[in-house]
Protein backbone atom coordinates (compact mmCIF):
# COMPACT_ATOMS: atom_id res chain seq x y z
CA UNK A 1 0.00 0.00 0.00
CA UNK A 2 1.09 3.54 -0.66
CA UNK A 3 2.23 5.78 2.16
CA UNK A 4 -0.44 8.04 3.68
CA UNK A 5 0.15 11.36 5.44
CA UNK A 6 -1.40 13.49 8.22
CA UNK A 7 -1.64 17.26 8.60
CA UNK A 8 0.66 16.85 11.62
CA UNK A 9 3.40 15.56 9.27
CA UNK A 10 3.35 11.89 10.20
CA UNK A 11 3.48 9.15 7.60
CA UNK A 12 2.06 5.63 7.82
CA UNK A 13 2.72 2.67 5.53
CA UNK A 14 0.65 -0.50 5.80
CA UNK A 15 2.20 -3.94 5.25
CA UNK A 16 -0.39 -6.64 5.81
CA UNK A 17 -2.14 -5.72 9.05
CA UNK A 18 0.86 -3.91 10.55
CA UNK A 19 1.65 -0.28 9.74
CA UNK A 20 4.94 1.56 10.15
CA UNK A 21 4.81 5.17 11.38
CA UNK A 22 7.28 8.04 11.30
CA UNK A 23 7.59 11.76 10.68
CA UNK A 24 7.94 13.27 7.22
CA UNK A 25 10.94 14.87 5.55
CA UNK A 26 9.15 18.21 5.97
CA UNK A 27 8.82 17.65 9.73
CA UNK A 28 12.44 16.69 10.27
CA UNK A 29 13.56 19.71 8.19
CA UNK A 30 11.42 22.00 10.34
CA UNK A 31 12.71 20.46 13.57
CA UNK A 32 16.38 20.63 12.67
CA UNK A 33 18.92 18.34 14.34
CA UNK A 34 17.04 15.67 16.27
CA UNK A 35 18.68 14.83 19.59
CA UNK A 36 16.19 12.57 21.38
CA UNK A 37 13.19 10.37 20.68
CA UNK A 38 10.75 9.00 23.25
CA UNK A 39 9.12 5.93 21.76
CA UNK A 40 5.91 4.28 22.98
CA UNK A 41 5.99 1.02 24.92
CA UNK A 42 5.27 -2.18 23.04
CA UNK A 43 1.70 -3.19 23.84
CA UNK A 44 0.51 0.42 24.25
CA UNK A 45 -2.84 1.07 22.62
CA UNK A 46 -3.16 4.38 20.78
CA UNK A 47 -6.17 6.14 19.30
CA UNK A 48 -6.12 7.82 15.91
CA UNK A 49 -4.73 11.30 16.53
CA UNK A 50 -3.54 10.36 20.02
CA UNK A 51 -0.06 11.11 21.33
CA UNK A 52 2.23 8.19 20.61
CA UNK A 53 5.83 9.45 20.79
CA UNK A 54 7.92 12.56 21.38
CA UNK A 55 10.73 13.88 19.22
CA UNK A 56 13.14 16.53 20.49
CA UNK A 57 15.46 18.65 18.41
CA UNK A 58 17.83 21.47 19.18
CA UNK A 59 14.88 23.81 18.42
CA UNK A 60 11.83 22.19 20.05
CA UNK A 61 10.07 19.13 21.38
CA UNK A 62 7.10 17.85 19.41
CA UNK A 63 4.50 15.19 19.96
CA UNK A 64 4.14 12.49 17.35
CA UNK A 65 0.52 11.45 16.89
CA UNK A 66 -0.78 8.09 15.75
CA UNK A 67 -2.14 8.40 12.19
CA UNK A 68 -4.46 5.47 12.97
CA UNK A 69 -5.55 3.60 16.06
CA UNK A 70 -4.01 0.32 17.12
CA UNK A 71 -1.54 -1.48 19.33
CA UNK A 72 2.19 -0.78 19.26
CA UNK A 73 3.89 -4.03 18.23
CA UNK A 74 7.43 -2.75 17.56
CA UNK A 75 9.59 0.31 18.10
CA UNK A 76 12.73 1.40 16.28
CA UNK A 77 15.23 0.81 19.08
CA UNK A 78 18.13 1.93 16.89
CA UNK A 79 16.87 5.52 17.33
CA UNK A 80 17.88 5.41 21.02
CA UNK A 81 21.55 5.65 20.17
CA UNK A 82 21.19 7.42 16.83
CA UNK A 83 18.25 9.86 16.74
CA UNK A 84 19.94 11.66 13.81
CA UNK A 85 18.82 8.70 11.65
CA UNK A 86 15.50 10.57 11.47
CA UNK A 87 17.25 13.57 9.88
CA UNK A 88 19.06 11.29 7.45
CA UNK A 89 16.17 9.06 6.38
CA UNK A 90 12.90 10.25 7.95
CA UNK A 91 10.66 8.17 5.69
CA UNK A 92 12.84 5.06 5.74
CA UNK A 93 15.31 3.92 8.44
CA UNK A 94 14.10 6.73 10.72
CA UNK A 95 10.70 5.12 11.38
CA UNK A 96 9.37 5.38 14.95
CA UNK A 97 6.99 2.49 15.66
CA UNK A 98 4.77 -0.18 14.16
CA UNK A 99 1.06 -0.56 14.86
CA UNK A 100 -1.30 -3.48 14.53
CA UNK A 101 -4.24 -1.44 13.31
CA UNK A 102 -7.61 -1.68 15.03
CA UNK A 103 -9.44 -0.05 12.09
CA UNK A 104 -7.39 -0.06 8.86
CA UNK A 105 -10.16 1.91 7.11
CA UNK A 106 -8.98 4.96 9.13
CA UNK A 107 -6.15 5.26 6.61
CA UNK A 108 -8.62 6.18 3.87
CA UNK A 109 -9.16 9.59 5.52
CA UNK A 110 -5.45 10.42 5.34
CA UNK A 111 -3.69 12.22 2.49
CA UNK A 112 -1.95 10.55 -0.42
CA UNK A 113 1.59 11.66 -1.28
CA UNK A 114 0.20 14.01 -3.96
CA UNK A 115 -2.35 15.50 -1.55
CA UNK A 116 0.34 15.95 1.11
CA UNK A 117 2.60 17.80 -1.36
CA UNK A 118 -0.31 20.11 -2.20
CA UNK A 119 -0.98 20.60 1.54
CA UNK A 120 2.68 21.62 2.09
CA UNK A 121 2.32 24.33 -0.56
CA UNK A 122 -0.43 25.91 1.54
CA UNK A 123 2.01 26.25 4.45
CA UNK A 124 4.63 28.27 2.60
Amino acid sequence: MATRYTKDHEWIRLDGDVATVGITEHAQNALGDIVYVELPEIGKKVDQGGEAAVVESVKAASDVYAPAGGEVVAVNESLDGAPATINEDAEGKGWFFRLKLSAPDQLEALMSEEQYKEFLKTLE
